[in-house]
């Protein structure tokens, strides 16, 4: 088929609504024989007559009107799909979808949104919260422009910028025999049952990496996915857990950990290279300015 198929189907459409091929080359601005040409390249790459001679202009073929249906429907799609990349791409009204961890979702997106529609009040935002591996793969397949998330990806074709660090808590219950100390060391709770994020998250492997510098591998009792119901279930007394420093839980201790060191990379993930438009060029631009303020306090 015609390489360059939309543009024989806008002189077709041309010819066809005009009935004449000097008066269509006119007004779409293409030379009458190279309109005259671009009409039986078509006709022969279709195998039928599209047109029929009537005086000194021309007819539909009953083919001919089958295609002019399609073909301005399609046009029509084509000039929707073109309006509506254009408007994302807007620099005062464009599109932008930013992802994000469910961690930084109560305070820190909001806090981000907010400065940034101070200085780009029309920019639309799509937000998309979800786990860590599901995360980079949006950012991969270019469905989600930019992202918060932790650790931080070490691959070719993604760029990381770190903007902070988040401490993690031991997390026990207000009974447990570590309660009323300082702090503890991670090897202390070898061998307790573990309340942890699940595959996927990314504190998943971060945790386990943290029990195994301590010397052991954590005994799971159960793997979830909200901060808030892991912190629940230490307060029940099913296990101790390492937690993002949160607010204060009834029947909750949250203990610094002393060793190994319980911090993590909190920062922006977008795709490498490729042509970003200025809505998430503008975003980028202002996480990496203002994300390590508003990351300090992470909670």
């Amino acid at each position: 088929m015609h390489e360059s198929l939309a543009p024989a189907l806008h002189r077709f459409v041309a010819v066809a609504q005009d009935g004449h091929l000097t008066r269509a080359a006119e007004r779409i601005g293409v030379p009458q024989p190279t309109l005259s040409r671009s009409i039986a390249r078509l006709e022969d790459e279709l195998g039928v007559a599209l047109f029929r001679r009537v005086g000194r202009g021309l007819r539909l073929t009953p083919a001919g009107r089958t295609l002019q249906t399609r073909a301005e429907a399609a046009l029509a799609e084509l000039a929707a799909a073109a309006a509506q990349l254009a408007g994302d791409a807007d620099p005062v009204t464009g599109l932008v979808t930013f992802g994000f961890l469910g961690t930084l979702g109560p305070e820190v997106v909001p806090r981000i949104l907010r400065g940034f529609r101070d200085a780009h009040p029309a920019i639309r935002i799509d937000l998309v919260q979800t786990l860590h591996t599901a995360l980079l793969d949006r950012v991969r397949d270019g469905t989600v422009d930019l992202a918060l998330t932790s650790p931080m990806p070490d691959e070719p074709g993604l760029v990381a910028t770190a903007l902070a660090e988040e401490e993690l808590r031991l997390a026990v219950p207000s009974g447990h025999r570590l309660a009323n100390g300082p702090g503890a060391d991670l090897a202390e709770v070898a061998g307790e049952p573990f309340l942890q994020f699940a595959r996927g998250y990314g504190l998943h492997g971060i945790v386990r990496a943290w029990c195994g510098q301590a010397g052991f591998r954590p005994r799971v009792a159960f793997e979830g996915g909200e901060t808030a119901t892991l912190r629940g279930l230490v307060g029940a007394g099913l296990g101790v857990a390492l937690l993002p420093l949160g607010p204060d839980v009834p029947g909750v201790v949250q203990l610094p950990v002393r060793a190994p060191r319980t911090v993590r990379t909190l920062g922006m993930v977008h795709a490498a290279g490729g042509r970003r438009t200025a809505p998430v060029r503008d975003l980028c631009d202002f996480v990496a300015e203002h994300g390590p303020r508003l990351l300090q306090h992470v909670r």
